[in-house]
């Protein structure tokens, strides 16, 4: 009897192992630790901002004697370190503590300290909040905007001379004179409707376009954006928990085919008067201006304008004296544009650099002012994945890009002549991703690496030869108490769908037997806007867990993911979102199914938030004999729903894609459902609406579709905010899973 009960014993252990559960003495991931206690949280360091003399940086550290941050600068060669500002600096009169640096700027000459405090968010950010400048010299700490609303001031700056800031308060633009603190109103007609110097919802989420405001070279005038939402269709997220009456929230937002804001840009006198309107031709509802900048030591400005299917970007040159404008240059794509922010002007403001990807690949070029002369300057078939720095003085940009991989980033620099070839500069042991934070010489850089196994070594390097002067951050605790839990690493695959080679990322469980078969959990992205198959560290450990549990995890990037394969691959997915995306996912797990035997084909289960949401719901009902399980987060169910500028970008204009629409978005496709399926939403949703929900359970209810459904009410995209949320959202998905896969 004790050898029989010994040998179950065993066998149970076996068991156990091989289903994801560990030994006894070996810690476990749970998920209290991971969204609760903060167990497994990265440490970064910073934030940092290059000194203008290159030798040296800033950073904020805690101070010991108040409860405050001091701003203290590190030589960059010695390491030696000065407190720049004391935290006793930026206590306020009547305050025994010292302001809360949300974030910093030093005017031109370094002498003046431009704080932001007590913040507020707006749509993404916080945005919103009070501006203090400290006068390093005279010691003196005042407020700005003392006459305005407190806590509405936004995107304050310093005019080049130094004499003042700008700012916007109320969606209206002020000058303040740092000398006399005299407050000028410069526009006066922000309010309802119309948006001075700041941008509605859509421009802030898909064109990233927060700041709307332009100092002039001579600190004598101002260019801005003006918005006018008038006609812009209003959607009402409601507050069902925060009062016994529901209140309604305004949200003016452009819905697929629906009328967009009319923008323009204008310039006024930073002493005040009337507005100067440049005339740039085009229905402004059928346009976008969406980058506007003036050019060095001049009186010009630059504006880019993107036509409404976001397939051809218009550059012009207005002059600010006479409001002439004028088209320099014109960039076209038989699919869709992407806006770039690496203009940086060369030789005396005769050249600029542009951002494009008409040869088949995203480059970098030099255009002459007059938009007549173009060259290449980084060459090879292979994309910049985003500029760092660019370096007149020493002839070269210096950039990110993968050109033998597409799992991986790496430093590479090109001579801003167009001579020669890429050259790589990040180390080869460095595998994994690799990005930089430059002094703008181009001798300084704090390098952050970082792969699937290694959180990021963020680390100061004389960049030249690549050598590593200190390591700031190396969060090795957090490396070594993720090691001891015993959990496989991600194991990156390819996948041939037959007429393309996809990426992929596995885990396994711990204990992994190949003689047994595992529930397969795919997670998916899928959307033009990001990637989910990248050797870098995966900070939220959900994949990991969901391994640890028992399941084999499993993520591909299907054709149209954001990854430096190309133009062509890119855009592959043009007007038919959903998809052809869906076709690939399902082509690869049927061929992931074929090729690795230790895979349950009856349990196949699909998740993703948002765009992978969507996704996982389209694979769900698209392919129901391949998928048994879906779990959706946040997701679009009907393309129309969503906002204009993401989805008519990708989609092309309703009228011209009016089946694309329809055969890409999962709700006509709800009455396919066989499998097990739970959706997850939150009520305040100001990217992607409940309303795409509800509308989805009643398609489920009409069609006798059983599923599960769980409502987070006044959580936004994120599902992140109040007590506990995002604990108890990660354990209603567990359950599901354990209960259905």
């Amino acid at each position: 009897m004790i050898n029989k009960a010994y040998h179950f014993f065993i066998a149970v252990l076996l068991f156990l192992w091989g289903n994801g559960f560990t030994q006894p003495n070996t810690p476990r991931l749970t998920l209290e630790d991971i969204y609760q206690n903060g167990t497994y949280r990265q440490k970064g360091f910073g934030p940092i901002r290059w000194m203008k003399d290159n030798n040296g940086y800033t950073t904020l550290e805690a101070n010991k004697e108040v409860d405050g941050k001091d701003l203290v600068r590190y030589d960059a060669l010695t390491g030696s370190r000065t407190v720049e500002v004391n935290a006793k600096q930026l206590i306020t009169p009547g305050s025994k503590t010292p302001l809360s640096i949300a974030n910093y700027e030093w005017s031109d000459d370094n002498t003046k300290l431009l704080v932001f405090t007590n913040t507020k968010r707006v749509w993404r950010l916080n945005t919103k909040g009070d501006y203090w400048v400290l006068d390093l010299k005279s010691g003196i700490l005042q407020q700005l905007g003392k006459s305005l609303p407190p806590a509405t001031l936004m995107f304050a700056k310093f005019s080049p001379d130094g004499l003042q800031v700008a700012y916007v308060s109320n969606l209206n633009i002020y000058v303040e004179y740092l000398s006399t603190h005299k407050i000028t109103q410069i526009t006066f007609d922000g309010g309802d409707n119309i948006i001075d110097g700041t941008f509605d919802w859509v421009y802030e989420e898909e064109l990233d376009c927060r700041d709307g405001f332009r100092w002039s070279p001579d600190s004598k005038n101002i260019a801005y954006w003006q918005s006018d939402t008038k006609g812009v269709g209003t959607f009402y997220l409601i507050d069902n928990v925060d009062s016994i009456y529901s209140r309604p929230i305004p949200l003016p937002y452009p819905k697929v085919g629906t009328t967009l804001s009319a923008v323009k840009v204008g310039v006024v006198s930073a002493n005040g008067g009337a507005t100067k309107w440049f005339d740039i031709p085009g229905d402004p509802r059928n346009n976008y201006l969406a980058r506007m900048d003036f050019i060095p030591n001049s009186h010009e400005v630059m504006i880019q304008q993107l036509n409404r299917a976001q397939n051809k970007n218009l550059v012009w040159v207005g002059d600010i004296n006479n409001m002439a404008i004028k088209n320099i240059l014109t960039d076209r794509d038989t699919a869709f544009l992407d806006i770039h922010d690496n203009i940086r002007w060369l030789d005396h403001e005769k050249y600029f650099t542009w951002t494009s990807e008409k040869d088949g690949w995203l480059h970098l070029y030099k255009v002459s002012r007059d938009g007549k002369k173009i060259e290449l300057i980084t060459k090879g078939d292979f994309d910049v994945v985003n500029i760092n720095c660019i370096d007149p003085a020493g002839g070269y940009v210096y950039y990110i890009a993968s050109p033998a991989d597409f799992i991986h980033r790496y430093l590479y620099k090109s001579k801003l002549d167009g001579s020669g070839t890429a050259e790589r500069m990040t180390p080869v042991e460095n595998i994994g991703h690799n990005s930089y934070q430059m002094s703008a010489d181009a001798k300084w850089a704090i390098q952050t690496f970082q792969n699937s196994t290694t959180p990021p070594v963020i680390s100061l390097v004389r960049l030249q030869e690549h050598k590593t002067i200190r390591v700031l951050e190396d969060n090795n605790s957090l490396k070594n108490k993720f090691a001891s839990l015993g959990l496989n690493k991600k194991e990156f695959i390819k996948v041939d769908i037959g007429d393309v080679v996809l990426d992929a990322y596995m885990i396994k469980p711990p204990a992994f037997d190949p003689l047994k078969k595992y529930p397969l959990l795919f997670y998916v992205y899928g959307e033009p806007a990001g990637s989910t198959v990248q050797d870098n560290w995966d900070g939220d450990l959900w994949q990991t867990y969901m391994a640890q549990e028992g399941y084999v995890v499993i993520s591909v990037d299907n054709r149209g993911t954001r990854t430096p394969r190309g133009n062509a691959w890119r855009k592959s997915i043009y007007q038919q979102i959903g998809i052809l995306a869906s076709a690939d996912q399902n082509k690869a797990a049927i061929q992931i199914l074929k090729t690795y035997p230790f895979l349950d084909s009856a349990r196949v289960g699909i998740w993703g938030w948002s765009g992978g949401g969507q996704m996982t719901l389209n694979c769900m009902f698209r392919y129901p004999e391949t998928y048994k399980t879906g779990l959706a987060v946040s997701f679009v169910s009907d393309q129309k729903l969503y906002d204009a500028t993401y989805q008519e970008r990708y989609m092309g204009l309703l009228n011209d894609n009016t089946k694309g629409y329809h055969d890409g978005s999962p709700l006509y496709y709800a009455k396919n459902l066989k499998g097990k399926l739970m959706i997850i939403h939150g009520t305040a949703d100001d990217n992607v609406h409940y309303q795409g929900f509800e509308l989805l359970v009643n398609e489920l209810i009409k069609n006798n579709k059983q599923f599960d459904m769980m409502s987070y009410p006044m959580r936004s995209h994120s599902i992140n905010e109040r007590e506990n949320t995002s604990l108890h959202l990660r354990k209603t998905m567990e359950r599901f899973w354990k209960n259905n896969l």
